[in-house]
Parts: structure tokens; C-alpha cells; sequence
């Protein structure tokens, strides 16, 4: 008998499969998908998964139930643009459920959010990394989280976006927090009072009324309230107060200019602006009577 000859070792295989299309027809089989090392397959079944998430908040439970959350929150911090934009429209889109958002609360997701709001991210992963932010920032955990992790400035410049969206998902964050003394006097700070008072300006009435209620909070501070008067927010709300058009807007304008003559010292100390005489309570600047 011959001995044995030991076999070389093979080679590793260097060919690779022809592009095989994968097609997934239940929830479960897409989100095992997002655990793929392809991109391409990510890509589709973020996509997947927003679309299927868009039809109800049922579908939002499904997907919670199937595991999707975890790997979504991996994904969005990924390197390729197209899985992490379209992982932040599965996140975004899943966080607007009340499960969900609890399920969120446990992840210490907020970080990564608060990273991609950087000017340098596309318009489409602010809309969804907000829309993120706003559903959890109606908790009180989750408002220190947002604060602690530096989320106001990045929020404050989102202001001046040029998406209405990601204007009403950043202005309804930044009204979240601003019932907490902290950040309302973060926000005076952070120069959050001149972008706020363009936003009076919006084509659209969600983003004045979600304005004109973050003011209202934000003017109780003196500072703040004198900031106001420095950057003309009072002729602006007399503006509106003349105008028959805004009159939904009137109640919380007059809520706003309650703030700021209830500051005595501020009134008398800048008599050139306003009558002495009160009309509901409310003193009226000469050129608006």
C-alpha cells in the first residue's frame, strides 16, 4: 500500500453568483433582509418596509413584533445614503405609533438621531430623523435625552429649512421642550427667538399656531421677552392682529403680548412703543390704534 499524500489545500473560489433577484412576499422574510451584507438588498427592503409601515399603524405593530426595529436603528447611521435614508423612512414612519415609539425609548436610538441633523445630511433624512424626535420628545425621558445630546442647536437651525415638513417636525420638538425652564432659556440663547419670528411668515397654519405656542413659553423669561422686543416680534404680532385673515391666529398672539407687558420694568423703561390705555387687557402700539 502507497502512503497517503496529503491534499492541498484549495483555493478560496473567487467567482460570484450572477445577480439573483430576491423577492420577499411577507413582512418576516423582508425584515431578515435588513440583516444582509448587501447593499442593494437594504436598500429594497428599507423601502419595503416604509411602504408596508405607510398603510397603518397594524402594520407598525407587525413590524415591531418581527424585530424590524433594531436593525432599523443600526442602519441609520450606514455608510451607503440610499440604506440609510430609506431605513430613516421605515424609522420615521414606524416611531408615529405609540408601541413603537415606547419600544424606541429603550434603544438609546436619540444620539444617532440627533447626528444626522447636521446641514450636511439630505432634506429627506431630516424630515424622517425629526419626525423620529417629534414622537418622542412628548416624554419627559426623552426631552432630557434630546437636550443632553446637544439636539436644540441643530434643531433651531432646521428652522430655516427649506422643507415645510422638516420645519414642523423640528418646531414641534423644540415646542416640546421649551415646557421645561432649561431649554426655554436654551433656546433664547441659542438666537432660537429671530428664525421662530420668520416662521410667522409660513404659507401654511400648523407651523404659525406651533410658533406662536413655543413663543408663548419662551417669552416668560425677561431676557427672552426683551430679545423679543429688540427683534421687532411686537409689530409683527400687531401685524397679525390687524389682519381679519389670521383671526384664528388672534388668541394666541394676545398670549404672547400678554408675556411681554406683564414685564413692568421693560414697559415703562420703553414707553415710546406702546399707549398706556388697555383694551382686554392688552397695551397697543400707537401706529396699531
Amino acid at each position: 500500500m502507497g502512503k497517503k499524500v496529503k491534499k492541498e489545500s484549495e483555493t478560496p473560489c473567487k467567482e460570484t453568483f450572477e445577480p439573483l433577484p430576491v423577492e420577499g412576499k411577507t413582512p418576516a422574510t423582508v425584515v431578515l433582509l435588513l440583516s444582509s451584507p448587501e447593499e442593494d438588498i437594504l436598500i429594497k427592503a428599507c423601502e419595503a418596509i416604509h411602504t408596508f409601515a405607510e398603510k397603518g399603524d397594524e402594520n407598525r405593530v407587525s413590524l415591531l413584533g418581527l424585530g424590524a426595529l433594531e436593525p432599523l436603528c443600526q442602519l441609520i447611521t450606514h455608510n451607503n445614503k440610499l440604506v440609510k435614508r430609506n431605513a430613516f423612512m421605515a424609522l420615521g414612519i414606524m416611531a408615529t405609533n405609540g408601541d413603537v415609539k415606547n419600544a424606541l425609548k429603550k434603544l438609546d436610538v436619540i444620539p444617532s438621531i440627533i447626528d444626522k441633523l447636521s446641514l450636511e445630511e439630505e432634506v429627506v433624512v431630516h424630515e424622517f430623523a425629526t419626525l423620529c424626535l417629534a414622537s418622542l420628545s412628548v416624554d419627559f425621558v426623552s426631552k432630557v435625552q434630546i437636550f443632553d445630546n446637544n439636539g436644540l442647536p441643530p434643531l433651531i437651525q432646521l428652522l430655516s429649512s427649506p422643507d415645510p415638513d422638516v420645519k414642523k417636525n423640528s418646531l414641534e420638538i423644540i415646542f416640546n421642550l421649551v415646557q421645561d425652564h432649561q431649554s426655554r432659556l436654551a433656546v433664547h440663547e441659542l438666537g432660537g427667538i429671530p428664525p421662530l419670528l420668520e416662521l410667522l411668515n409660513s404659507d401654511f397654519p400648523v407651523i404659525q399656531h406651533l410658533v406662536l405656542k413655543t413663543l408663548q413659553s419662551v417669552t416668560i423669561d425677561k431676557d427672552a421677552c426683551n430679545t423679543f422686543r429688540e427683534e421687532h416680534g411686537v409689530e409683527k404680532l400687531m401685524d397679525i392682529l390687524n389682519n381679519t385673515n389670521f383671526s384664528d391666529l388672534h388668541a394666541e398672539v394676545l398670549q404672547v403680548v400678554a408675556n411681554c407687558v406683564s414685564d413692568t420694568e421693560s414697559f415703562q423703561s420703553d414707553p415710546q412703543w406702546w399707549r398706556t390705555d388697555k383694551t382686554d387687557g392688552v397695551c397697543f402700539h400707537p401706529q396699531h390704534t
